[in-house]
């Protein structure tokens, strides 16, 4: 498999909503993302939580591959690029594909079929040897809907 390159993060700056912040790209992109999530469920962030003030000080880490508050806490570029895809919904992990499958209980052959796939296509999100589509995606979420009463 070829070997992914991320981009890597050019400047970060606290956003205006709190446990939010602007990630300029190497590449020029720019993305506002909610990282509350993280912060909130991850005790070496507990500082953050606490401190608003702290939270401001983000930078960029060396060479980019990260951002940091202190030595002890950061967070990295991957991580990042992830959650700015997923909050503007452009794609779904595959990680969340697999948790999504196992939630409804399906096989690979019933997702499949829920989803007007191919078993093997199914797969290959699966092991995120293929991007998920915003419209698989979006399918998941209304398989989700549909079956809750």
């Amino acid at each position: 498999m070829p070997r992914k390159i991320l981009p890597r993060i050019a400047a970060v700056t606290p956003g205006e909503q709190p446990m939010t912040l602007r990630v300029h790209w190497d590449k020029g992109e720019e993305n506002l993302i909610d990282v509350s999530g993280m912060i909130q469920t991850f005790r070496v962030y507990a500082p953050l939580r606490k401190s608003p003030e702290l939270f401001r000080q983000v930078q960029v880490g060396e060479h980019g591959t990260d951002i940091v508050w202190t030595d002890e806490i950061d967070m990295a570029a991957d991580t990042l690029w992830r959650l700015a895809q997923e909050q503007a919904g452009e794609t779904m992990t595959a990680d969340g594909f697999r948790h999504w499958r196992e939630r409804k209980a399906y096989t690979l052959d019933e997702a499949a079929r829920a989803l007007g796939l191919s078993r093997r296509m199914v797969a290959y999100y699966e092991r995120g040897n293929r991007p998920i589509p915003r419209v698989v995606a979006l399918a998941t979420r209304a398989l989700d809907t549909a079956s809750t009463p």
